[in-house]
């Protein structure tokens, strides 16, 4: 998939092609029942077998998390691993959490009839309701983005039929020279090329992901879908992230809720990397706060991988660094539980393969519901003993997008497990492992929200002095536009 360039396309009703805006593997594949039977739950009986399966949580805090309003943080995924522990306690775990993440160009229809499917069910519960706000200035109806155009026109195509007007897509990379769209005043404003005059927009959906504060403010008048401040609290922010985790599980001590993380140390300078892997074991994973797609993630495993990592030129001065979960063998040391990877069911090799829930949520009026589900593998099968036949990274690391010479993206669909009644039992999951993964979800983007809301005055305004108190990171603070 080439890079995307400065390019504005203008879609119209009723051009909407399945085939464009799902990978071909997924148009012919049939959701798996259970999968089915879990989406149309509904949070009242998914509250009543959460509250039955963990007698220990408060029904009234689960049943306030589910319904409530989000601030800022409206669409969020968060990609999870099924771990157990050496006393064998089976835990889902957070690894990360997304703002404006993929996943409708792999998931199988629940509903058979409805060919737009969660892009509809996205836009319909959570978009449309925000459009209706007052305030909006006047103009059009955007799409922008970065990466993945697959998911950004079926976006685009779904809202020109829900609309009934037309929408501009637009191409909008990271440093680029003469972008086709531009905020004046805080109004989003689009052009058809570099010389033709800019006009407005009133709402966009947002699929810009590399880095979005560098081209949007984190405060706009034109309704951005999700505004930057989401990025910024954590949902591209790993560094924010961690903090708004330790901070939401603080204030709902008592619930039974909180967010469940491998241990992560933050703030941490390219000096102290060494000791902090060295604390763990020697095995732990570093991570550039700021990225995403698989990019900026290096496990740890050896000091030859150590030495590399510390040999890399890094854009940024502050990282994270995290408890590794490997095998039973070879796993971080943290001040809790160690944790080990579960993996998918054996194969026929008797071969056994790391794999992460993705897990997409959106927010509407009624509270929270799910919109796509699907998993990645890794490479290589996860080995009892690292004896150097496999990289670490071979072995763990499962997201599916890989960066191409010219700058553009290509993903390895072949690692992608979806939801059908093929790859599903491969998991070793069921309802209530996606229950777990429904309000784990939640509870991150929620802590999240709670992070945005901190950032942004009564007034609007965004606290940039207290951003740079939490992320004192001086390379990140000079890309945020005001």
């Amino acid at each position: 998939m080439a890079a995307v360039t400065d390019h504005l396309t203008r879609v119209e009703p009723d051009t909407f092609t399945p085939t464009e805006h799902f990978y071909a593997k997924v148009l012919n594949a049939q959701v798996h029942p259970l999968v089915r039977f879990f989406m149309t739950l509904g949070n009242e009986r998914i509250l009543q077998r959460y509250c039955h399966m963990h007698p220990e949580v408060d029904a009234e805090a689960v049943h306030e998390l589910l319904a409530s309003k989000p601030f800022a943080f409206h669409w969020a995924g968060a990609d999870l691993f099924c771990t157990t522990t050496a006393e064998g306690r089976r835990q889902l775990v957070v690894i990360e959490t997304n703002s404006c993440p993929s996943g409708q160009k792999s998931m199988p229809r629940v509903d058979e009839d409805q060919e737009q499917a969660g892009y509809r069910a996205l836009l319909e519960r959570c978009f449309l309701p925000l459009l209706r706000r007052r305030g909006l200035p006047p103009g059009g109806l955007a799409v922008l983005y970065d990466k993945n155009p697959m998911e950004a026109f079926g976006y685009a195509r779904t809202l020109a039929d829900l609309c009934e007007e037309p929408v501009d897509v637009v191409g909008w990379p990271k440093d680029s020279a003469a972008p086709l769209a531009r905020f004046d005043a805080g109004v989003l404003e689009v052009r058809d090329a570099v010389d033709a005059p800019w006009r407005p927009v009133r709402a966009a959906f947002r699929y810009v992901t590399q880095r979005p504060w560098d081209r949007i403010p984190p405060i706009t008048r034109t309704l951005i879908f999700n505004p930057v401040i989401a990025c910024l609290a954590g949902g591209r922010n790993k560094m924010l992230a961690a903090k708004a985790y330790d901070l939401f599980n603080a204030e709902m001590e008592g619930t039974g809720l909180r967010v469940r993380v491998p241990e992560t140390i933050w703030d941490v300078s390219m000096r102290e990397v060494p000791l902090w892997v060295q604390r763990m074991g020697g095995v732990a994973v570093v991570k550039v706060p700021y990225t995403n797609a698989g990019q900026g993630v290096y496990t740890i495993t050896n000091r030859a991988e150590l030495d590399a990592f510390m040999a890399l030129e890094q854009r940024y001065d502050r990282f994270i660094v995290q408890s590794l979960i490997g095998n039973a063998s070879w796993s971080s040391r943290s001040r809790g539980d160690r944790l080990f990877h579960i993996g998918t069911v054996p194969d026929r090799k008797n071969d056994i393969y790391v794999a992460d829930l993705r897990f997409m949520v959106g927010a509407s009026p009624e509270g929270w519901f799910p919109v796509a589900v699907y998993a990645r593998r890794t490479r290589k099968p996860l080995l009892p003993a690292l004896d150097g036949t496999c990289s670490a990274w071979d072995m763990l690391g499962t997201n599916l997008s890989v960066q191409t010479a010219d700058g553009g993206w290509d993903t390895e669909t072949e690692r992608l497990l979806l939801m059908d009644s093929r790859d599903f039992n491969k998991l070793g999951i069921g309802v209530d492992d996606l229950i777990e993964a429904y309000i784990r979800t939640i509870l991150a983007a929620t802590a999240i929200d709670r992070m945005a809301r901190q950032l942004i005055t009564q007034k609007g305004v965004f606290r940039r002095r207290l951003f740079s108190s939490l992320n004192p990171d001086p390379a990140l603070l000079e890309e945020v536009i005001a």
